[in-house]
This record gives C-alpha cells, sequence and structure tokens, in this order.
C-alpha cells in the first residue's frame, strides 16, 4: 500500500514539474502561472470546489472554510515559481521522470514538492469527508523566488481584512542527516524566523586617468581594502540569542566529546562556542551575525583606464540581535573609511522569530513526533529568505519546514542540479500535513 501511495504522489509531482514556471524579474507575463493554477484544479478536483479561490497576478490564496469562527486560521504555504536552469542534468530539468525511487526536476524540492503534497492532504480529507475546525487557508505565490509581490500583496489583503492567523506554515528547513559538525542522527529542522536580506552597493569614485600612471588608493585597490576589512565582519556583532542555544541544546545528546560538553552546557561554554563555532562551518558563524557576501563588481570599460566610478554589490543578511538599520550602519561606517559611499538598493523585510516555546512550535513538534517519531525537531534560524517573511503583520508564530528526507546531494541540488526528492518520503509528507489540518 505504501509503494502504491509514493507511486501515486510522485505521478501527481511529476505532472507538476513537466509545466516550466520559471520566475524572472525581467518577464512580467503570468500566462505560465495561470496555466499552472488550471493543472492544480484538474488535479486536486475536490479541493477547489471546496475552497474560496482569490489570484494576486498569479500568486494563490485559497479558502477552506472551518466550523468555528472563534479560532484563529492557520495557513499552508509553499511556492509555484522556480529558479532558472543551468548545466547538464542527469534528467531534463522539466521532465518530470521517475527513475531510481526519485522525481527529477527543478522544483520537486524548492517547492512543487511541499505544494503538491499539501494540496493532497487537504484532497483526501476532503474526500474522507472532513472539514476543518479552523479556517484553513492555503498559499502559493509565482514570484518567491524574485521580488515576493505575491505575498506581499496577500499579507497585506489579510491585514487589511483584520484576519489574524494563529499560525503559517510555509517551506524552510527540511529532514536531514547530520545538518552540522559533530550532529549525528536525523533532525527535523524547523525554522522559526530568517534574517533580512538586504542588497547594498559600495561606490569608491576617483578622477580615473591613463593605467600607465596610476596613483595610490584608486576605487579598486580601496573596494579591495574594504572587502578584505568586511569579510572579517568584525563590525557585526556576535551573541548567542536563546533560539541558538535551543539549537545547539538539542544537538549535545547526539554529539561526543567537547563539543557535547559545550552544547549540552551552553551558558557555561558560551564564550567557547562563540570562538569555535565560525571554525566548524560558515553556517555555525552565520548563526551568531550579521552576515555580507560580495556578489557583483564593475570597473573600468578599459584595459587601460582608471575608472572614475567602481563599485561592488553586497548581499547582508542582517541578525535579529543587531537588526537591519545597525547592520546597515556598521558596515557603512567601515565603508567610509575608505572613502566608499553606501547605497541600500533593496532594504529588505525585516520580520521577527517564533517562539519555540510557544504553543505554535510546539503544535509542529508534536506533529514531527506523531509523523515521524524516530527523528529530532530542532529549532533554528534560517539564512535564506521565504515569503513567510511578509505574513508577520498578520502572524506571530510563522514557521519554516517542509517535511521532506533529503540527503547532502538533495540539498545541494536546490538551485543546482539534479535537483530530486524520493518518492518514500511523499506519504509520510502527506499524512503530516493532514495532521496538521486536523489537529489544528
Amino acid at each position: 500500500m505504501s509503494e502504491n501511495r509514493s507511486m501515486q504522489y510522485a505521478e501527481i509531482l511529476s505532472k507538476l514539474i513537466k509545466i516550466e514556471t520559471i520566475s524572472s524579474r525581467e518577464n512580467s507575463d503570468i500566462t505560465k502561472f495561470l496555466n499552472f493554477h488550471n493543472v492544480l484544479r484538474e488535479t486536486f478536483p475536490n479541493f477547489f470546489k471546496a475552497v474560496e479561490w482569490e489570484e494576486f497576478n498569479g500568486s494563490l490564496l485559497l479558502k477552506w472554510k472551518g466550523t468555528d469562527p472563534s479560532l484563529k486560521p492557520i495557513m499552508l504555504m509553499n511556492h509555484h515559481d522556480v529558479v532558472e536552469v543551468s548545466g547538464e542534468w542527469t534528467h531534463p530539468a522539466f521532465s518530470g521522470e521517475i527513475a531510481n525511487g526519485r522525481v527529477w526536476g527543478r522544483g520537486t524540492l524548492d517547492t512543487k514538492g511541499g505544494l503538491a503534497m499539501m494540496l493532497q492532504a487537504a484532497e483526501e480529507l476532503i474526500i474522507s469527508g472532513f472539514t476543518p475546525r479552523r479556517d484553513t487557508y492555503f498559499v502559493s505565490s509565482c514570484n518567491e523566488e524574485t521580488d515576493g509581490a505575491g505575498c506581499n500583496a496577500i499579507s497585506r489583503a489579510l491585514k487589511e481584512r483584520n484576519i489574524e492567523l494563529y499560525f503559517v506554515l510555509d517551506e524552510g528547513g527540511m529532514i536531514k542527516y547530520d545538518p552540522i559538525g559533530g550532529a549525528e542522527g536525523v533532525f527535523a529542522m524547523i525554522g522559526v524566523g530568517e534574517k533580512s536580506c538586504i542588497d547594498l552597493k559600495f561606490i569608491a569614485k576617483s578622477n580615473g586617468g591613463h593605467a600607465s600612471a596610476p596613483g595610490k588608493n584608486t576605487p579598486l585597490v580601496r573596494l579591495s581594502k574594504f572587502m578584505i576589512e568586511a569579510e572579517k565582519s568584525e563590525c557585526f556583532e556576535v551573541e548567542m540569542s536563546d533560539t541558538v542555544k535551543e539549537t545547539l541544546s538539542r544537538f549535545a545528546p547526539t554529539m561526543s566529546g567537547i563539543m557535547k560538553i559545550a552544547c549540552g552546557n551552553v551558558n557555561a561554554f558560551e564564550p567557547v562556542l562563540k570562538k569555535a563555532m565560525p571554525m566548524i562551518s560558515p553556517s555555525g558563524a552565520a548563526l551568531l551575525r550579521t552576515t555580507l557576501a560580495f556578489t557583483m563588481s564593475k570597473g573600468s570599460d578599459g584595459t587601460n583606464v582608471i575608472p572614475q566610478e567602481a563599485w561592488v554589490v553586497g548581499n547582508m543578511r542582517a541578525s535579529h540581535h543587531q537588526g537591519k538599520k545597525a547592520s546597515i550602519a556598521a558596515i557603512t561606517e567601515l565603508a567610509k573609511k575608505y572613502d566608499i559611499e553606501t547605497v541600500i538598493t533593496d532594504d529588505g523585510i525585516e520580520s521577527g522569530l517564533a517562539d519555540f516555546k510557544g504553543d505554535a512550535f510546539k503544535f509542529i513538534e508534536k506533529a514531527v513526533n506523531s509523523v515521524f517519531p524516530d527523528y529530532r525537531p530542532v529549532p533554528y534560524v534560517m539564512n535564506a529568505a521565504t515569503d513567510s517573511r511578509y505574513f508577520h503583520i498578520v502572524c506571530d508564530n510563522c514557521l519554516r519546514f517542509v517535511p521532506f528526507l533529503i540527503d547532502d546531494q538533495q540539498l545541494d541540488s536546490i538551485h543546482g542540479i539534479d535537483e530530486n526528492v524520493d518518492i518514500s518520503t511523499l506519504p509520510p509528507a502527506v499524512d503530516f500535513y493532514k495532521y496538521i489540518i486536523k489537529e489544528a
């Protein structure tokens, strides 16, 4: 029976993968997203008959009305746009091939897979005659990978309607083997928040001139010195938040040696961990501070011309403890040291942290323990951005978790090549979403 379900769900997902839904800032045509909506209606007919439907320029807001209007609604989310495809794929990116026990293609993990399983859960519940007590919203945007305009509009619409959500469950963490160095086992990583994502442009100017007689500290040199110092990140505050402490304490029982002792006694070993975590991995360092990655640059158009203006772009992920405003101020001050101007090109969205001690997180934790009793649930702060950041204006508990068990290759395939999902992880995912809808 389980094998039959696995293949049934794999074929549903395969059907959705075959529809190319790449989003682009340069293309505003939503025709392909509307076509994708039609396929969703065909695939989940009972669900779409039961829900109220709203379309926000290619993004979807669906409401399954509950029986008790006194209860706060819940929201389940997964976007249907995907990123572009490059490189050589073992299976074509939009083939939806089912091979070697996996569904292959762009969007299997990010996040048509989660979308298909949450809608399948609702479809099966409706067929069984179930109606939820709470109003249950389903959201799927067509521009999560670009500007997030869909969920920005949807969240504002809910705010205007004075709707306050009990919790939001979006994409984010998954079920992972050995997620950080030293932690052994399988963990359900549940995101309780995400850093603010900010784009900054750093501009260095000069009088220019011929490259045959260069002066000192030309624009590119100043930018280089600035980037080297910025990479040390000493202008960003290092702090071990309560959430990070909880993350480490839940890893501790599976560790060995000094890390087991330190993570099991976080408060006593906090100074040591602040120094050790950046050495373990970049992701460990990112848990403790704001990060800045330089991603683009421009100098002169000629090989023998000193530029009058050169620039680099930095993508910043601001920590919750330092915040967006203070993080920008800190790097701006450092840039001034090298006579570099800082321009904010995208100041991002600042969203809060859900309380890992709160009822909403405990409920998701209970759902994990019920469906996946062998996996340890762990709260953590995400470095990546999701659509759920927009819903903090209507919800204090925006959580980020898709119930798929993945390995290192699959993790690397997100936004990479050969993206795929195991068909064996699909039935438990449907069961997880059923639990959420029924027990909330």
